[in-house]
């Protein structure tokens, strides 16, 4: 069966922004405008198609990326012909900070992503934090000012903190014809034309004469934008110095060009809950977003040679795709969410988990469309979809060809900060509740359960409250499970601050044949290095996230098949603190010495020996207790704002801005983590109910003595 759409007509597209900016409204317009829905599902209603969970309805945000395949020809193209249409496979991940692990793995796969801002707030933190990840990973975008219609709303206010805060590399492409309750329609700069948006929910696109009072504001920044568009082009730089008119379809190529290379980020305006611009943006998706045959070759190493090898965007090279998201579904079992690379993979076929090692049957092949589905036999290079049978397959798992193995780069998840102990309510939810809390850590990177071995305690960790909130909910609703939960606790860790070494012998006689291991060891503090100087390691190195082993063992005073156990004994010993019992995190372990029985010696001696070695420096290197700090952005009204600021010091935290939005004030602060706990209540009542704010995982940072002896005693 060959593709219904050539890949040059295919673009896989991400809508990330902060919460509330207006990404699920968006996406319902797109729905709504490309023919999926019949009719709009507003969120405030608890309606959005993109928002299917029951939590998601209930509280108006979007907590998992829900992915949709739509179809789109432009606004004035031929619509009867076939040629013009294009498919879209779309992405719609939350905006809130506790899920921010949907967007780093939903933009791993894409190839483009349209950013929306609000148009009253511009730039919030969350925003930052997407367009940092969408940096990351280099994903082109184009930037959609939403929410022009709202009281407030300044499309050159909120163009400036882009400009400002993200990229300077933002080009105006469009303006707003009015602005509030008058906001009716867009000018595009390239073409010169307005447009107005008429008929049922605005899906009539209506060429316009450019308002008078904007036609010199317009004529004005097209310049600007013609201007800035052709400095990414010799030829067309040359020609507009010479004051030649530059033909359109000319600039649109290179601004397709720019984009895609990340040195353009066009920006377009209007109000998708007003039915304003939706439109215009997908023809922008079109016109300067990558498909899939734009993207450099998909990078990854084959697991035999240790080579890196490439995958081009190609139906008819071996098949390579990497597992993002799990679900599981109450109909159909577990879903496999996938982005196919290169190749295609058919129904019923085997493939290669390189990351297991392990053969899987692919039972049935899904294409999604939020929560409803449909079948197709093969998929193809360049599409998204959902696997059905995959028992052993995990999120960050590359699948591919039997015949030829390659690994993609796996995602890099953040760690939790927040912790929550659980128990079942009944000796009947005891084993549900360990088959729910293993499905649902499956299904997300970022939940993880550890058992406390002291107090033989179920504890789990996320990414805030309210990420453990819903884990719960979904648990009660989904698996049946009542437990009761302890309150939110922080994730404390630890780490050296001195360089310091030890030397331990573990020696164990008891009849027949001992143990014996003995390392010595130093230990510093682990820095961090740039990536040009990780790529210069010396091979004796190894290092991770949070730790650094250094082989400096030479001769075979302890033997080469001793020295992984010895690693191993090192990671084990730094689970557990010399503090206050907490995770020991960046530190640089060098094994430089020791010695070995060559009858009593074992891997377990020496991972003993190491474990204890590790525990015994680290006593000794001044070790401190770290904390996570939040940023923390608090909007409210001027009056409370002396309040505000003088409530935020007294938690231990450090105002580092303030700045005007609209009629209120924006404070932002970086503060503890362990303060933050029930902040909402105390900022309603301080505020008559008018202040919000939002907060997002800044750094670690060592614990104040006062309060670390304080953490400590608690921990006794």
């Amino acid at each position: 069966m060959a593709r219904d759409y050539p890949l040059q007509r295919v673009r896989n597209i991400g809508i990330i922004a902060h919460i509330d900016a207006g990404k699920t409204t968006t996406t319902e317009r797109v729905l709504y405008y490309t023919g999926i829905s019949h009719k709009i599902g507003e969120v405030h209603e608890g309606e959005a198609t993109m928002d299917w969970m029951e939590q998601e309805k209930e509280r108006g945000i979007t907590i998992t990326s829900a992915a949709t395949t739509c179809f789109w020809t432009q606004t004035y193209a031929d619509h009867a012909n076939k040629e013009n249409e294009y498919r879209f496979n779309i992405i719609d991940t939350p905006g809130h900070v506790d899920f921010t692990a949907e967007v780093e793995r939903s933009l791993k796969v894409l190839d483009g992503g349209m950013t929306v801002f609000d148009g009253v707030a511009g730039v919030e933190p969350q925003s930052e934090t997407v367009w940092r990840q969408a940096d990351k990973y280099h994903v082109p975008r184009i930037c959609f000012i939403n929410k022009l219609d709202r009281t407030g709303a300044s499309f050159e206010k909120s163009f400036a903190t882009i400009l400002d805060r993200l990229s300077k590399k933002a080009i105006r492409m469009q303006i707003p014809i009015g602005l509030e309750e008058k906001h009716e329609g867009v000018v595009d700069l390239l073409t010169m034309k307005a447009y107005d948006f008429e008929g049922e929910l605005g899906k009539e696109v209506k060429e316009i004469e450019i308002p008078d009072t904007l036609k010199e504001d317009a004529i004005k920044y097209r310049s600007e934008m013609v201007e800035k568009i052709v400095e990414n082009d010799e030829e067309a730089m040359n020609d507009y110095l010479e004051g030649k008119e530059i033909p359109i379809s000319k600039l649109k190529e290179i601004v397709r060009k720019a984009v895609i290379a990340n040195e353009i980020f066009p920006v377009f305006c209007g109000s998708a809950l007003k039915n304003k611009g939706v439109q215009l943006v997908l023809d922008a998706v079109i016109d300067y977003l990558p498909s899939p045959l734009d993207v450099p070759p998909i990078k990854g190493t084959n697991p035999k040679t240790e080579q890196e090898e490439n995958r081009a965007s190609d139906d008819a090279v071996p098949f390579a795709a990497l597992v993002f998201k799990l679900q599981t579904d109450p109909f159909v079992g577990q879903l496999a969410f996938f982005r196919v690379y290169s190749g295609s993979l058919e129904a019923g076929s085997y493939v290669l988990n390189t990351s297991t090692g392990k053969k899987e049957r692919i039972g049935r092949i899904l294409r999604l469309h939020a929560n409803k589905r449909e079948e197709v036999k093969t998929v193809y290079a360049g599409e998204i979809a959902a696997a059905v049978g995959l028992k052993s397959t995990t999120t960050s798992d590359t699948i591919c060809d039997e015949e030829h193995p390659i690994e993609l780069e796996r995602i890099v998840f953040t760690e939790p900060v927040v912790s929550m102990r659980i128990e079942p309510k009944t000796k009947a939810d005891q084993e549900k509740m360990g088959m729910a809390l293993n499905s649902l850590s499956s299904e997300d990177p970022t939940f993880k359960i550890i058992s406390d071995q002291e107090t033989a305690e179920t504890v789990i960790w996320g990414m805030g409250e309210l990420h453990l909130e819903i884990l719960v909910d979904r648990m009660k609703r989904e698996f049946g499970v009542e437990a009761n939960v302890g309150k939110p606790q922080v994730a404390y860790k630890e780490t050296i601050t001195k360089i310091s070494e030890a030397e331990i012998k573990y020696i164990k006689q008891s009849g027949g044949r001992g143990q014996y291991g003995h390392v010595k060891i130093n230990i510093k503090p682990l820095e961090k290095l740039s990536e040009e100087a990780l790529e210069k390691l010396p091979k004796n190195t190894k290092r991770t996230d949070h730790f650094e082993f250094v082989n400096s063992i030479k001769g075979g005073i302890i033997p080469q098949e001793y020295i992984p156990a010895c690693e191993k004994g090192f990671k084990e010993g730094m689970t557990r603190g010399v503090v206050a019992g907490y995770q020991l995190v960046d530190i640089s372990v060098e094994l430089y010495d020791g010695s070995y029985h060559e009858v009593d010696s074992s891997e377990i001696a020496f991972k003993i020996a190491a474990s204890q070695a590790l525990q015994e420096a680290a006593r000794k290197a001044a070790p401190v207790l770290l904390e996570p700090i939040m940023k923390v952005e608090v909007v409210t009204p001027e009056k409370f704002m002396g309040d505000v600021t003088g409530n935020l010091s007294s938690r231990r935290g450090q105002i580092e801005g303030m700045e005007e939005r609209g009629m209120s004030k924006v404070i932002q602060a970086k503060v503890p983590l362990s303060e933050m706990f029930g902040y909402i209540t105390s900022l309603r009542s301080m505020t008559e109910g008018r202040a919000s704010f939002t907060m997002e995982f800044d750094s670690y940072q060592i614990v104040p003595q006062n309060v670390a002896t304080e953490i400590i005693e608690a921990r006794k």
